[in-house]
């Protein structure tokens, strides 16, 4: 038997199947949520429905076209990058850390707003991400959440929940 005659076998990225099953049901989703929007001004040109089908539209062909080139064998290519170790595992504490981080949040932002869990979600995740300079990380979340409070609040006009702080924002 000649060995050359073998056929290879081929590399199926399983995940790459859950991320077009996952940009499909977003492009479905958009699809869906386009078709209950109302109609614009009859004079405009483009109406507001078109960016939706047009976008939910890429997203369901991308998701396609992702479930084919896994189909097909294509996998990406790994990183080789220096700092990261391919060989590890996943760190699961720090990942139910972070997650724990953000249900703490959606949990309290609206009591406590958005200036407080804000500076208490970028010290905890750094904290959490090995930094250890909590007085730093503290001072830095307060600035990020801040800043970011009064340029969605004052610079565009959107509402976030101020919490306790409320009147002396």
């Amino acid at each position: 038997m000649n060995t050359s005659d073998a056929t290879p076998s081929r590399t199926v990225d399983t995940p790459q199947y859950g991320l077009a099953a996952f940009v499909t049901l977003v492009g479905v989703v958009v699809l869906v949520d386009a078709v209950g929007l109302d109609p614009g001004f009859a004079d405009q040109p483009v109406q507001p429905y078109a960016f939706s089908y047009a976008i939910g539209t890429v997203l369901v062909v991308l998701g396609g076209l992702l479930a084919v080139a896994t189909w097909r064998g294509d996998v990406a290519a790994p990183e080789e990058g220096e700092d990261i170790d391919l060989s590890g595992g996943l760190d699961w504490s720090t990942l139910l850390g972070l997650i724990a981080v953000i249900v703490v949040v959606v949990a309290l932002i609206g009591w406590l707003g958005w200036a407080i869990m804000g500076a208490f979600l970028f010290a905890a995740s750094a904290r959490i991400l090995g930094s250890r300079r909590l007085l730093l990380d503290i001072g830095v979340g307060i600035v990020l959440a801040l800043v970011t409070w009064y340029g969605f609040y004052v610079g565009l006009g959107i509402p976030i929940p101020a919490g306790v702080l409320d009147g002396v924002l």
